[in-house]
């Protein structure tokens, strides 16, 4: 492999991470409506939006090729793990 295509890899990798981390945190706020005063409709409508996103961000790398996809995908749980470490601060006493 070549190191502009590594490099490229890399960034998709990176970008993976971010929307995993966008994803879960959104997720999060998704919960806390959900768990919040009825507000039904709005928790809704954001968890499709955030599902959506999701698939709008990676369709576009699966424009790229299989390869972005792939290092995209892998990056998704790096984000998660990001998440829920913040997550875990939030809730500590």
């Amino acid at each position: 492999m070549s190191a502009a295509l590594l490099a490229a890899l890399a960034g998709w990798a990176l970008a993976g991470a971010a929307l995993g981390w966008l994803y879960f945190r959104a997720l999060w706020w998704n919960i806390r409506l959900f768990t919040a005063p009825p507000r039904p409709a709005l928790a809704a409508l954001a968890g499709l939006a955030r599902f959506a996103a999701l698939g709008v961000a990676l369709y576009l790398a699966s424009r790229q090729g299989a390869l972005p996809l792939l290092a995209a995908s892998l990056g998704l749980p790096a984000g998660r793990a990001l998440a829920l470490r913040r997550a875990k601060r939030e809730l500590a006493p």
